[in-house]
Formats: structure tokens, C-alpha cells, sequence
């Protein structure tokens, strides 16, 4: 009974302190002073006028679509059937920022960043959009998609034209913001945190918020130097700085030491680099062919100063802004689009695989999702896989069988993939099916096939006669091919008097087989039904169980090809690697990780990529490593999802082996040399503590045969993430620059615990540019992080 008093006693006082703590908080939301008419003129005024100055930077100053954000408006919010509330959304003065209403108590206002959107859509193009909303509203709908794990914003608007003002709108800010250069990207991101820290909206900046703001942009300084670089500023001694004073501490701020000492040694003319002295900064430091025209075209796109570009000048404004663009990123920019030959037989190619595409987390009770499938596709991933299983009402469904991973209609996959396969590449799209379903399902699932993708379905073969290789990326560009087990050899396509059984047994793929535990499912079946509907459609990859190389080599034909799980390709890879890459000039490889990552964890794809396999599937839905490595070796060839693999991978004379280097013509020994000089406006790793400043190190990694692996590292530099500067010279003797790639990693130094990942970015060797270079970091989703950056001198010279 007291125990059961005081119970009751706990939930009362408990009861009065929720409601004493949120009479407090109500309290202090009503003690802050509204401003004055008077003043909240003066505050609209300097709000319109910081758009005003944010919308010039991005090249909309007084556009009416940027204006119509600036103005805002209602849209509903839909999360389900019956939750749809109306909430006002409006794009902030800084012009990146969109905040809306929230009915949450603590988050009445929330916002998200136009750097977090990956993609606005028209219509009921969303999971949400299309299972909560009628189809007669479809013109009213859109959706904000945004980079990594956060949910997708589902609205709708009044109507449809309002619908696609927002959609037009909310495109062309983005489309301008990603067009910036990264010193553009640079100055907003400064300017906005210098508003930010201006608490009270004077224009002015005093020591506090000097203080405050560099906290913001990630450096932490002693009094001393704050002090000392306010005195330095404040010409008017009035305490505050303003106008002339602000411009000067933001050069003081962003004035970079080694572009100095770089321009001085090239700049002979008048004080400023000529055509003549650019053009020897290109060839000698940069080692680009290069003449005296693309001198002056470079000089034309990057000078901002008139007399100069008259002259055929470059000021050191213009040199920077030169060397903060794409023309001198260390990715060459001819790889950005399609240059390697596309003609060759498809498995001459690595082929973008995914695993379990339809996850958009762990397997084991993971969402599934059609918006996993767009991302993937998005990403140019060319090979997807679907985990095919009987459904509710006779429809068939994907999901990760025996597991509490949620369901999806496979018919609304096989759309999806149809709508967004080639958005952004052109060349054919795999889909690996894990068929687990009953032979009315099969047939069912084929019908879906054939009647949603049409004529872009590859049904039979290329050609009049039954092939003996495969048709290229070329040939099949705009098609799609099913991977999955057949009935038949492919020559009964020909066979005018085809009497195959309707339905009959295969044996199972080897990975639908595999329990998640890596053992055997408790009476399963090794044999299952397979219908002929779907056997039919199966044409260039067939699924067949792997016998050993010498088998495959006398009894299967090219279009039979199998699946590895990751320890058994590990295995045939360090044992039988000359073996395995003649296997694959003839046919092809898939590998997929283990069942026992039911974390959705990866492996490293490297090894298998020597050893010549194409459909080498990861996770894609699990920021890691493994997948940074993999988003590094598609990013060239147009980032196509197709990567020509070297000359030794393709002939049959070869005898490569990537663990045992033998000489060949894959021995073309290079030494890589790497200057770490500085980075630029590294991102806070937690926004939410002012006073967490990073303490950034470099450390540069080859990935490739095994001699070539390595990785080497920067010292760290304390509390500066905004210009730390190393200027650190490493070396790599690489042997096989054909398959090895490059990979810089940024990380914040901890003493006490792992390092946390700053940024990264990963490249083919074949794709870096020599000289002075800037590397763009991404995050560990693979997105950009808008205005950071790493400053580098390369040179990858011809080995002794």
C-alpha cells in the first residue's frame, strides 16, 4: 500500500513538474520583446535587402521565382490518409534556407538547407504520394527528396499551377546554388554566418560576435588573437565593426598564403600573370597540353576584372577563382563525360551492382521502399536486384524473405525502375531476380515485365543468329535484361517448333538458398517450379550454380553465368586469380555479400575488380568505406555505371595475376607524388555545440593490386577546420595504374576514440590531373559538402 502511495505520488509531482517546466518555457517565449512598429520596418527592410544581396549571388536578383519563395505559402504536408495538415513554407533571406511551421512544442519554426535537397518532383512520383493521395490529385503533388536517410517531404499544393511554381522555383535556386563555384559557395556560406552571429541585426559586429562567428566557421582562437585581429580591423575605434571594417576582416580572413607564393613565382608582367606567364604555368606546373588559346579562354571565363581581361591578364582574384573550379580539379574534366569504347562485349565492362536494392536500411527489419530504387538508378547503378515472393491477393511482393523487413508491390517496383533507369544513363539496366514465388506469381511477375517495360525489354536475342558473345552497352542502350534461371538453352529462341513444358524445376540460386545465418533454411526445397512465362525472358544472363572454372569452360555457354557469395569469389580470387579473370572474359561474375551482414555492412570490392568480375553488388543504402570506393571507380566514363575494365582483363593471351605481378603489359609502374597543402572551410562535425571545432588530418590511400596498397597521413592541426594548412609531401610507387584509384580522406584527430570522417573523395588513378589541384570532399552519404575542399600539388610521374 505505501509502495503504492508513493507510486501515485511520483506521477503527481512528476505530472507538476512537466507542467511548472512548460509554464516556465511559456513564460520565457512570452518575455521576449516584439519589436516596435518602428523597428520591425527597419528589420523587413534589412531582411529584404540581405535577400536582395543573397539572390544576386546566385544570379536571380529579382527573379519572380525567387520571389514567389521569398513570399512563401501554404501547402499540405501529407504523411498518411488522415494525417494531412496545412503548414506555411517560405525560402529565408539567405536564400538556402526554407523554414516552415512545425506543431511541435519546442520546434514551432523547423527549416531544412537547399544543399540537403537532392531532387523536387511533379506529382505522385513518391511512395507516400502515391499510397496517401487520390490519383484525380496528381497535378497538386510534389515532393522534396533530400540526400542521405531523411524522409522524404510529401506536398500538396491549392492547385496545379501553384503546384508547379514551387516545383519550378525550388529547381532553379538549387540548380544556381549547385552551379556556383566552390569561392561563390564560399562567400555565401561566410557572409551567412557572419549574419547569423550579428544577434542583434545592427550590422555590426562587435568582439562577442567576431568571437561567436568564428566558433561558427570552425575556428577556435585564444582572446588574444581575437582581440589583436579586431583592433586590426576597427579603423573607427567605435567597438563595433561595419561596412569597410567587415570587408576587411573577411579578406584578412580569407587571404590564403600559398596562392600568394604560387601566383608570385608565375605573376612577371606589371605585377599580374600575362598570357604568357598563365600559359607557363599550365604547362610546367599543371602538365597539361595545352596552347596559347586555351590560355586566353581560361583567362576569358575566370577574370572578373575588365582592364585585366582587355590585357589578356589573370589578377590573383582571377587565379583563384580558377583554381577553385572544375578546370583545375584534380579529376580531369575529360572523364566527366562517356570516352571509353562502349562496343566491346558487355562483360568486358564493371557493371554498378547493387544488393538488396530494394532496403533503405539493415536487412533484418529495414523499410523496403521504391524510393531505395530510385536513388540506386540515380546513382547510374546499373544492375538491381529484387527479392521476388508470393504476395496478398495473388499480387507478388519484394522484401528480404524470413525477416521483418516491410513489403512492396512488385509491379510498383518494375515502374519505378522503368521511370528512372535512364535519367541519367543511357546504357542497360540488369534486374536481378531472387525468385522465391509460386508458378502463378511467376507468371504474374512476367506479365508486369513485359507489359510495363515494353519494347525496351530485351525478349530475345540481338541479331538473326543465335549469338556467340554478348551484344555492348552500344547495342543495348535503352534496354533492359532479366537475370534469373531458365528452362532452356537459348537456342530454342530459334527453334520454330518449341515444345518446352510450361513450367518445370531449376535448381535454386545459390544466394535464395542461403539462409541469413549463412546455414541452410530448415526445409527448403533445393529444386522449385519455374514457370515458362519467366524462363522465356531470361536472355543474356541466365543463373546457373558454379562447378568449377573448367567446367563452366566446357559445358556452359557465354550467356550462363553464376553468383558468388563474398567468401567463396575471396577465396577464388586469392587462389585461382588468372583462373577467375579468364572465367570472366567469357562470361560474367555477380558477388553479393554474405547473409551474415545482417547489418547490411560491405565488403571491399577491390579484390574482385582484379580479379575481372563486373557485378560486384554492395549495399548502396549504407554509407561506408567499401561504397566510397565504389562511387570512386564509376565516377569516370560519364559516371555511366560502365567502366571498360584494362586490356590484360580482356585477352585471352594474358596471364595476369593481380597477387603473384609477373611481367606484362599491366606492369607500368608509375611514383605518385602528393603535397597536402591546405583545406578550405571543413564542415563542424556537431552544429549543435558552438565550441566543437575540428582538428583536421589528411591521409591519402591506393586502392589496387595488393603490392600497390597504401596509406599515408598528414599530422593534425588543432581547433582550425575553416584553413588548416599541412603542406605534407608523400610518395607511392604504384605498379598496375590501371586498376589502382586514389582516395583522400579527412578526418577529425581524437585521442580518446576513433576519428570521425570529415569528408572524402575517391578517383581512378587514370582520372588525376597533375599540378596545383583542388579535391571536392564529399560526406559519407557521397554528397557534396558544398564550399570544402582540399588544396594539393600532384605529379604522377613515369616510375624507374
Amino acid at each position: 500500500m505505501q509502495h503504492c502511495c508513493e507510486s501515485l505520488l511520483d506521477n503527481r509531482l512528476a505530472r507538476k513538474g512537466k507542467y511548472c517546466f512548460k509554464k516556465r518555457a511559456m513564460s520565457c517565449l512570452k518575455s521576449k520583446r516584439k519589436r516596435t512598429q518602428a523597428e520591425e520596418r527597419v528589420h523587413q527592410k534589412q531582411v529584404k535587402k540581405v535577400a536582395r544581396e543573397n539572390g544576386k549571388r546566385l544570379g536571380l536578383e529579382g527573379d519572380p521565382d525567387l520571389q514567389f519563395l521569398l513570399a512563401g505559402g501554404s501547402l499540405t504536408k501529407v504523411r498518411s490518409r488522415s494525417w494531412q495538415k496545412v503548414r506555411f513554407y517560405k525560402l529565408q533571406e539567405d536564400c538556402k534556407t526554407v523554414w516552415y511551421e512545425s506543431n511541435k512544442f519546442f520546434k514551432r519554426k523547423q527549416t531544412f538547407s537547399i544543399d540537403d535537397v537532392d531532387s523536387v518532383r511533379n506529382g505522385r512520383q513518391s511512395e507516400g504520394l502515391n499510397k496517401n493521395t487520390k490519383p484525380t490529385e496528381e497535378d497538386r503533388c510534389f515532393s522534396i527528396v533530400f540526400k542521405g536517410r531523411k524522409k522524404v517531404l510529401d506536398l500538396m499544393a491549392g492547385d496545379d499551377q501553384e503546384a508547379d511554381r514551387w516545383v519550378k522555383a525550388l529547381n532553379k535556386v538549387i540548380g544556381n546554388m549547385r552551379s556556383l563555384s566552390r569561392q561563390q559557395k564560399g562567400e555565401h556560406w561566410i557572409i551567412d554566418c557572419m549574419r547569423k552571429a550579428d544577434k542583434n541585426d545592427d550590422n555590426k559586429m562587435n568582439l562577442k560576435e567576431l568571437k561567436r562567428f568564428l566558433r561558427h566557421i570552425n575556428i577556435e582562437v585564444d582572446d588574444t588573437y581575437a582581440e589583436e585581429l579586431f583592433k586590426k580591423c576597427d579603423h573607427s575605434n567605435s567597438g563595433s565593426l561595419e561596412d569597410s571594417e567587415i570587408k576587411h576582416f573577411y579578406d584578412l580572413l580569407t587571404h590564403r598564403e600559398e596562392i600568394d607564393v604560387i601566383y608570385g613565382n608565375y605573376a612577371q608582367t606589371e605585377g599580374q600573370m600575362s598570357m604568357r606567364d598563365f600559359l607557363n604555368f599550365l604547362l610546367n606546373e599543371q602538365r597539361e597540353e595545352t596552347t596559347t588559346a586555351d590560355a586566353v579562354r581560361l583567362i576569358d571565363k575566370y577574370e572578373m576584372d575588365e582592364t585585366a581581361k582587355q590585357k589578356k591578364h589573370m589578377t590573383k582574384d582571377g587565379f583563384l577563382m580558377y583554381l577553385q573550379h572544375e578546370d583545375c580539379a584534380i579529376f580531369n574534366p575529360a572523364h566527366k563525360d562517356v570516352y571509353q569504347d562502349m562496343n566491346q562485349p558487355l562483360n568486358h565492362y564493371y557493371i554498378s551492382s547493387s544488393h538488396n536494392t530494394y532496403l533503405t536500411k539493415d536487412q533484418l527489419k529495414g523499410p523496403s521502399s521504391t524510393e531505395a530504387y530510385i536513388r540506386a538508378l540515380m546513382k547510374s547503378c546499373r544492375c538491381v536486384e529484387l527479392d521476388c515472393w508470393d504476395g496478398a491477393n495473388g499480387e507478388p511482393v519484394i522484401y528480404h524473405g524470413y525477416t521483418l523487413t516491410s513489403k512492396i508491390l512488385f509491379r510498383d517496383v518494375i515502374q519505378v525502375i522503368k521511370d528512372y533507369a535512364f535519367k541519367t544513363s543511357d546504357y542497360p539496366v540488369i534486374l536481378s531476380l531472387e525468385n522465391h514465388c509460386s508458378v502463378d506469381q511467376q507468371r504474374l511477375m512476367a506479365h508486369h515485365i513485359v507489359s510495363i517495360l515494353g519494347d525496351a525489354l530485351v525478349t530475345k536475342p540481338l541479331g538473326t543468329n543465335l549469338p556467340t558473345t554478348f551484344p555492348s552497352p552500344q547495342e543495348l542502350k535503352g534496354k533492359f535484361l532479366v537475370k534469373g534461371k531458365r528452362l532452356n538453352k537459348l537456342d530454342t529462341a530459334f527453334s520454330y517448333n518449341n515444345n518446352t513444358m510450361e513450367e518445370g524445376s531449376v535448381s535454386e540460386e545459390d544466394e535464395a538458398a542461403e539462409q541469413e545465418n549463412g546455414q541452410r533454411a530448415h526445409q527448403k526445397k533445393s529444386k522449385i517450379k519455374l514457370a515458362r512465362e519467366l524462363s522465356d525472358i531470361v536472355i543474356y544472363c541466365k543463373s546457373v550454380h558454379f562447378n568449377g572454372f573448367e567446367h563452366a569452360r566446357e559445358n556452359l555457354a557465354f550467356y550462363e553465368m553464376s553468383s558468388f557469395k563474398e567468401s567463396k569469389a575471396f577465396n577464388l580470387a586469392d587462389s585461382s586469380a588468372t583462373a577467375f579473370i579468364h572465367h570472366n572474359m567469357d562470361k560474367l561474375s555477380r558477388i553479393y555479400p554474405a547473409g551474415s551482414r545482417t547489418d547490411s555492412s560491405n565488403y571491399n570490392p577491390v579484390p574482385l575488380w582484379n580479379a575481372g568480375c563486373q557485378i560486384v553488388a554492395l549495399n548502396f543504402q549504407t554509407p561506408s568505406k567499401e561504397m566510397h570506393i565504389n562511387q570512386g571507380r564509376f565516377l569516370s566514363n560519364g559516371a555511366c555505371g560502365y567502366i571498360l575494365k584494362p586490356e590484360f582483363q580482356r585477352t585471352t593471351s594474358s596471364d595476369f595475376d593481380p597477387n603473384v605481378l609477373s611481367r606484362g603489359p599491366w606492369l607500368r609502374h608509375k611514383t605518385l607524388h602528393v603535397m597536402v597543402i591546405s583545406a578550405q572551410q571543413l564542415p563542424k562535425l556537431n552544429v549543435e555545440k558552438q565550441k566543437s571545432i575540428v582538428d583536421p588530418l589528411v591521409r591519402v590511400e591506393i586502392y589496387g593490386v595488393p603490392t600497390d596498397n597504401a596509406s599515408k597521413e598528414t599530422h593534425y592541426i588543432d581547433n582550425n577546420g575553416f584553413n588548416p594548412m599541412w603542406n605534407e609531401r608523400f610518395q607511392f610507387d604504384i605498379l598496375v595504374p590501371e586498376l589502382a584509384m586514389v582516395r583522400f580522406v579527412v578526418e577529425d584527430y581524437d585521442t580518446t576514440s576513433q576519428n570521425d570522417l570529415i569528408g572524402q573523395y575517391c578517383l581512378p588513378l587514370t582520372s588525376v590531373q597533375n599540378g596545383y589541384r583542388n579535391v571536392p570532399l564529399l560526406n559519407k552519404n557521397g554528397d557534396a559538402i558544398g564550399s570544402s575542399g582540399l588544396f594539393v600539388h600532384i605529379m604522377l610521374l613515369d616510375g624507374e
